[in-house]
């Protein structure tokens, strides 16, 4: 016998209050009082809310009222929508935890922590992603199972080249395709390759990461320069000055200032690479997060056979499924794909193919919808919070990505405050650490992707307390 699903809360059970007098819409006050009951675990996993019609009469408002706040919480991942109208709270929400333990980062301990590259692990769609291995395990031919080539399987390199083609604008065709463990086997290939080709120096950005490019540059006997960056990115003119081979770019969302390369700056890139033979190494980390702009398409698109383009699953899914691909300049392509295979002959089979179902089923597209306002929304309560607590400091580049680098006033020393932080047990990191040339303004990067609103403010509350230590010192 089948059990009857019934919608028995009401208006008055979940506790929400409108105000008719203030500036916030009524819509948006509805949202926030549904989104409050989930993370506090008033409204527990599987909770069925009123139909949208019960709902606007309990509260006296129009039906599109609650309609526009399901639609947003539905988006958002805090709602389901099931057949026959029934709304349920999302079976995996659970309440947010308070920040007490302690989050370990290399042999530190922090309470909050403010490190960038921790993508939000929690929201991976689990239930889509087993959908597609599910599909993968049971239609897929005997024959795949079995060694590849280095470029890794036709299914994932098509889908992938469908979707950089249509969202990044990018130049691809799955012949020209690579797949690999991350961004960072991705590039540590490409340079191999390069050394072997008779490249001596590779530029990266100054101030850029401290692993991967420059890493394995140093390890493969390249000589590694570094190019300055200006508010919108590298500086072209000193690019032209450095005698290099290849360049690693972050011109999308530059890593970490956030600066977005113009396109005086891209055609500038590409003039330089024809004229020498180079090779643009483009990192497009996080192109898929953008909050008040569509993204800049790719270089790649500009010039494909000096550019190599390179895009990751770790910053939109999470970095354990260690899944990348690179766009290869058909003159390279043979001898990645060859350093693939004998790296360690392919990537996983079940991933790759599992990938590519979930791309062209759209679960891709679906879970970076929801994740972006999630993300806009702990962006905007950091900003908030430093304009509230620490209105001298600075937020540089576009409101994208999972991270800001906010420039120190004068007066503020980035390895003081830096070190009165983590004496408070909150986890913060300095520009200076990703410089390869000493000098320039005192800063420091806020990663919080992972962090909860709340858990934001306390963190920026505690910074102030340790700015004020360090200007009291």
């Amino acid at each position: 016998m089948g059990r009857t699903r019934t919608n028995s809360s009401t208006a008055e059970d979940l506790l929400i209050e409108l105000d008719r007098t203030g500036t916030e819409p009524l819509h948006r006050q509805l949202e926030a009082a549904i989104r409050a009951g989930v993370r506090a675990g008033r409204l527990r996993p599987g909770a069925s809310l009123p139909p949208t019609r019960t709902l606007a009469t309990g509260l006296g408002v129009s039906r599109g009222v609650v309609v526009e706040a399901y639609q947003q919480l539905v988006a958002e991942g805090y709602l389901t929508s099931r057949s026959g109208g029934y709304t349920q709270v999302t079976a995996e929400s659970v309440p947010e935890p308070a920040p007490v333990a302690g989050v370990t980062t290399g042999r530190t301990a922090f309470t909050i922590d403010f490190g960038y590259g921790r993508t939000d692990v929690s929201a991976f769609p689990r239930a889509a992603w087993l959908r597609s291995v599910r599909t993968v395990l049971t239609t897929t031919p005997n024959d795949r199972f079995a060694y590849l080539d280095g470029r890794g399987v036709p299914e994932l390199r098509d889908a992938l080249t469908d979707y950089l083609n249509r969202v990044r604008g990018t130049s691809a065709s799955p012949e020209n395709m690579v797949i690999s463990s991350g961004y960072g086997q991705g590039v540590a290939l490409l340079i191999q390759v390069l050394a072997a080709r008779g490249a001596r120096r590779l530029a990266v950005e100054d101030p850029s990461p401290e692993d991967d490019a420059r890493l394995v540059a140093r390890s493969a006997g390249l000589d590694v320069v570094g190019i300055p960056v200006g508010p919108d990115g590298i500086l072209v003119e000193e690019l032209e000055k450095a005698d290099a081979d290849a360049v690693v770019l972050t011109p999308s969302h530059q890593w970490p200032t956030g600066g977005v390369l113009s396109a005086r700056a891209r055609a500038q890139v590409i003039r330089w690479a024809r004229g020498r033979g180079a090779v643009v190494i483009e990192d497009d980390y996080d192109a898929e997060y953008r909050y008040d702009r569509a993204p800049v398409g790719a270089i790649q698109g500009l010039a494909p056979e000096h550019v190599v383009y390179c895009g990751t699953a770790s910053k939109t899914l999470a970095p354990g499924l260690r899944l990348g691909w690179l766009l290869v300049p058909p003159h390279l392509v043979d001898d990645v794909a060859a350093a693939k295979l004998v790296a360690d002959r392919g990537s996983s089979v079940i991933d790759q193919l599992t990938f590519a179902d979930f791309l062209n089923r759209g679960e891709f597209d679906r879970h970076l919808r929801r994740m972006r306002p999630i993300y806009r929304r702990h962006r905007d309560v950091l900003l908030a919070a430093l304009r509230g607590r620490l209105p001298d400091f600075v937020p540089a580049g576009v409101a994208a990505g999972q991270h800001v680098v906010a420039w120190l006033p004068p007066d503020l020393d980035e390895a003081a405050v830096v070190a009165a932080a983590a004496r408070r047990g909150l986890g913060m990191y300095g520009v200076a650490r990703y410089r390869l040339r000493p000098g320039g303004p005192g800063g420091l990067l806020f990663g919080y992707a992972t962090l909860s609103e709340r858990t934001i403010i306390q963190g920026v509350d505690i910074l102030a307390d340790a700015v004020a230590e360090v200007r009291d010192s």
